[in-house]
C-alpha cells in the first residue's frame, strides 16, 4: 500500500494511473451478474484512491426542497451542520435546502455551535468517509438523468492531500433484474415500483462508533440489499450484499455503482 499512498498525494500521478487502467472515462462499474433463486452475495473490496475511477458528474443546482430532511433533535442538527458546513463546505442556502430550515435558523445554529468551514482532508493512515448530506447535486452534467438524488445510498470519501476535496460514491446507484429496474437512487427511468405507484420509504446511513457506515433496504417484494463502508489506509473497505427474499426466481441481477468526481480537486474536467 505504500506505493499507492505515494500516488495518493499527487493528483496528477493519480490521474495518470487511472488512464493506464481504463481507455476511456466511465460513469459506473457493475458489481456482477448472477442467476440464482436465492441470492446472497457479499463483495468485500479494498478500494484504493488510485483505483477509484468513474465519470464525475455534478451540478451547482441545489437539491429539490422536497428532499429536505429536517433533523429530529439538536444533536442530529449539529451533526449534519458540521457534516455540511465544516466538511462539505456548503453555503447557508445549501444547508437550508438539505435540512428544510430557514437561513436565520441555520445561521443561529452555526453561531451557537461555532460551526465554520475547515480544510477537511483524510488522515494518511485512514481515509475519511461521511454520509453525503444532500442539498447540493453531486453531478455536473446529465441532470435530467438524475432528478432528486437520494442521499441514503451516497457517501463522500475525502482525499488525503491538501485541498483535495472529495468524491461522492453512489453505492448502489441502481439494481436491475429480470423484473426490470428494481431500484434507482434518483428519479429518471421508472422503476418497477414507480410503475405500480409504490413509494419507497426514506432511509439513512447508520453511523457506527468506529466511524464506519452501513445502510440496508428491504424492497416491497422481499428483495433486500445493503452496504457497509469504512475508511482504511490508502482506500476504503466496502462490503455489499443483495438477497432475493421474494417467492419468485430471479435472474439477470446486476448492481450498478457510480463514483462522482465533481468535488474532487483536479478531476472536475473529467466530469
Amino acid at each position: 500500500m505504500k506505493g499507492a499512498y505515494n500516488r495518493l498525494m499527487h493528483p496528477s500521478a493519480l490521474f495518470s494511473d487511472i488512464l493506464k487502467l481504463v481507455s476511456h472515462s466511465l460513469s459506473l462499474f457493475c458489481m456482477g451478474q448472477v442467476t440464482l433463486r436465492s441470492l446472497s452475495a457479499l463483495v468485500g473490496t479494498l478500494v484504493p484512491w488510485w483505483l477509484v475511477w468513474g465519470l464525475g458528474l455534478g451540478s451547482n443546482l441545489q437539491a429539490a426542497s422536497s428532499l429536505a430532511r429536517t433533523p429530529s433533535h439538536d444533536s442530529e442538527l449539529r451533526y449534519w451542520l458540521e457534516n455540511m458546513i465544516t466538511h462539505h463546505h456548503f453555503s447557508v442556502s445549501e444547508a437550508a435546502s438539505a435540512t428544510g430550515l430557514s437561513h436565520p435558523q441555520i445561521e443561529k445554529a452555526m453561531q451557537e455551535w461555532s460551526i465554520q468551514p475547515s480544510p477537511t482532508r483524510s488522515s494518511p493512515s485512514h481515509l475519511l468517509v461521511l454520509p453525503y448530506p444532500g442539498g447540493r447535486h453531486p453531478r455536473i452534467g446529465f441532470l435530467d438523468g438524475a432528478i432528486d438524488p437520494q442521499r441514503e445510498t451516497k457517501v463522500s470519501a475525502f482525499a488525503p492531500w491538501k485541498g483535495g476535496g472529495y468524491a461522492v460514491l453512489d453505492i448502489p446507484e441502481a439494481i436491475w433484474s429480470n423484473l426490470g429496474l428494481t431500484y434507482l437512487a434518483h428519479t429518471h427511468i421508472p422503476t418497477v415500483w414507480d410503475e405500480q405507484s409504490i413509494a419507497l420509504e426514506t432511509t439513512e446511513w447508520t453511523r457506527h462508533p468506529d466511524h464506519s457506515l452501513s445502510m440496508e433496504r428491504l424492497l416491497p417484494n422481499g428483495i433486500s440489499f445493503g452496504t457497509h463502508v469504512a475508511g482504511a489506509h490508502g482506500g476504503l473497505i466496502m462490503d455489499m450484499w443483495l438477497r432475493n427474499g421474494s417467492e419468485a426466481a430471479l435472474d439477470d441481477l446486476r448492481v450498478q455503482n457510480c463514483v462522482m468526481f465533481r468535488e474532487l480537486a483536479g478531476f472536475e474536467v473529467q466530469s
